[in-house]
């Protein structure tokens, strides 16, 4: 049997599963394009820009069960992509990426897009592979799939030279997908080694993050058998619902809201897991880990790697919580007897809420106000998507999430410019829930006209623009230590120009009186399938306490002789100007 080698791509993505794929034709990969164009299954998405449709891709992974896929050209296309990639692969997310590659078979060097885009991708993927046989085209991308869903997820690269897609070679036979075994195995001698500190602890607490977002269940039981605050990373804010009476907000130090301050204060005991314990969901490093650390998690590199574990247990979050809540159900001391923990953390939660509706935004409009609006107008099953900037950790304080993997953002490889892409590809495969995006004007602007793409596919995405003229986390990081703006004043940004550039609705929501009309209408306008961009004259004067955190953590890191000299230029420079 003879087929070309982008028919056979084709037969392959059929085969996994794969909906969508995105990315720009070029002369690399047109034949595998007109190829998806005759697919019933697969829809090629034309994007703006290779990084944006890497944003989507990796949107599509995180919200759906279906891979996030792209199609690209080689060298330019892939060096764009490679932002969505480092993105997932830091993040544990799956996707696919299809490369177009040079003619294998030229005798001339220097063909257009010659470089070697393996050791360019490298060290942002699982594994990076070059096709040189019509034969391998097949079991590749199935092991590809295979390699970029199993384990800790990540991206996978396949690069198919242009002479395979349009020559047609000789294969032998089709073989059909089947998907391999999921099965993980751990250390079962560590689940009673766990519940015995847990069950012996006077304070236990659980620390969770993105890698156990499919044992939501398993958490909440656990949670309520100990009586333990729950407290997430930024990553996995979603993981355990914020409407359950021991969810305490992201991270748990100086540079949590009060409600995780206070419920973590005298742990004793902390089970972490699907977390690597990196720097924002530590606020800089800045948490108390007690010395009863159970610690569980699908990579063996993090275990141990930050804050040494009592127990460390390498395995998938669902098999091994349903171990360990199996052993808990069977220890009648288990239950722990903190009974007060419920009525604590709400009463933090409530005065933390009424800190922030107190706060005078002048005629701005106060984050506190529209998150307290938007959560009440969105149902739980809806998807809040963020970008990097203030408004992430003013959403991660402020928007409380229902539902595992309905909030999403950028976290350790941290893009600007992620949440409109991503709004699009959450919307492109959750058609009938509401998605609105958090983006500050700074992010907006490095993506914004990739709305050109909702606005074709008739995705009614909300896009809310934090609009204060600033790269508004790092002006207020340069504040103390420099009492200076460098490079952090954006200037006047036209949204609504923007907005009708891309033939999106446009609506300005200017003060506290405007939010909950604003958010009614866009919602109301998204559900004709226009994208809806907002541009709020957001109050940024009040600081989040993740941002007063990391600034005191690091402050006292500094060595005496430069904390000295940053306290000492600040003050003259006050005083000066």
């Amino acid at each position: 049997m003879k087929k070309t080698g982008a028919w056979l791509v084709r037969y392959a993505l059929e085969q996994i599963g794969v909906k969508y794929t995105f990315g720009i034709p070029g002369v690399h990969n047109t034949e595998i394009y007109d190829e998806l164009n005759k697919s019933e299954l697969i829809q090629p998405v034309l994007v703006n820009h290779e990084s944006s449709g890497s944003f989507i891709a990796d949107a599509i992974s995180r919200t759906s069960d279906s891979i996030g896929t792209m199609l690209i050209v080689p060298a330019a296309g892939a060096s764009y992509a490679s932002a969505g990639m480092g993105e997932a692969y830091m993040a544990g997310v799956p996707m696919l990426v299809i490369a177009g590659g040079i003619r294998s078979d030229s005798q001339f060097q220097y063909q257009l897009h010659d470089m070697d885009q393996h050791t360019m991708l490298g060290p942002v993927t699982k594994e990076t592979i070059l096709i040189e046989q019509h034969k391998d085209v097949i079991p590749v991308i199935y092991k590809a799939y295979e390699t970029a869903i199993s384990g800790l997820p990540g991206p996978v690269f396949v690069e198919i030279p242009v002479n395979i897609q349009l020559d047609k070679g000789e294969v032998g036979y089709l073989p059909v997908y089947q998907p391999g075994n999921r099965e993980s195995e751990f250390d079962v001698g560590g689940i009673g080694r766990a519940v015995d500190l847990l069950c012996e602890a006077k304070a236990p607490g659980i620390f969770v993050g993105w890698g156990a977002k499919e044992a939501t269940d398993l958490l909440i039981q656990i949670a309520e058998l100990l009586d333990a605050p729950v407290s997430t990373t930024l990553q996995g804010l979603s993981v355990f619902p914020a409407n359950h009476p021991l969810h305490v907000g992201m991270s748990f130090g100086p540079a949590a809201v009060p409600a995780a301050t206070n419920a973590f204060k005298n742990c004793d005991c902390m089970l972490a897991v699907g977390t690597r314990f990196a720097e924002i969901p530590t606020g800089s490093f800045g948490v108390t880990v007690p010395k009863n650390l159970i610690h569980i998690d699908i990579d063996h590199r993090v275990l141990n790697a930050n804050y040494p574990a009592a127990v460390a247990i390498e395995g998938d979050a669902n098999f091994v919580l349903t171990q360990v809540l199996s052993v808990l159900q069977q220890r009648p001391q288990a239950k722990n007897r903190r009974g007060s923990i419920a009525k604590e953390i709400s009463k933090d939660k409530r005065l933390y809420e009424e800190e922030w509706a107190a706060h005078d935004s002048g005629s701005r409009v106060n984050p506190g106000m529209f998150f307290k609006s938007l959560r009440a107008h969105l149902a739980d099953d809806d998807y809040v998507v963020a970008d990097d900037g203030n408004h992430t950790f003013l959403t991660a304080e402020l928007m409380p999430i229902h539902q595992s993997k309905h909030f999403i953002s950028p976290s350790d490889f941290n893009c600007m410019g992620y949440c409109v892409p991503a709004v699009i590809g959450t919307k492109l495969v959750n058609p009938d829930k509401q998605v609105v995006g958090i983006i500050g004007d700074g992010a907006f602007t490095m993506t914004c006209m990739e709305l050109l793409t909702a606005t074709r596919l008739k995705l009614g995405g909300v896009f809310f623009v934090f609009h204060d003229g600033e790269l508004s986390q790092i002006s207020q990081a340069q504040d103390i230590p420099y009492s200076r703006k460098t490079c952090t004043v954006l200037g006047d940004i036209d949204v609504s120009g923007v907005a009708k550039a891309t033939g999106a609705e446009f609506i300005a929501m200017n003060g506290n009186a405007d939010i909950d009309e604003v958010i009614e209408r866009a919602l109301a306008l998204a559900k004709t399938g226009m994208p809806v961009v907002v541009d709020v004259n957001i109050d940024y004067s009040k600081r989040t306490r993740f941002t007063k955190g990391i600034v005191g953590t690091n402050l006292k890191r500094l060595a005496l002789g430069t904390k000295t000299r940053f306290i000492g230029r600040a003050v003259k420079r006050k005083i000066t100007g």
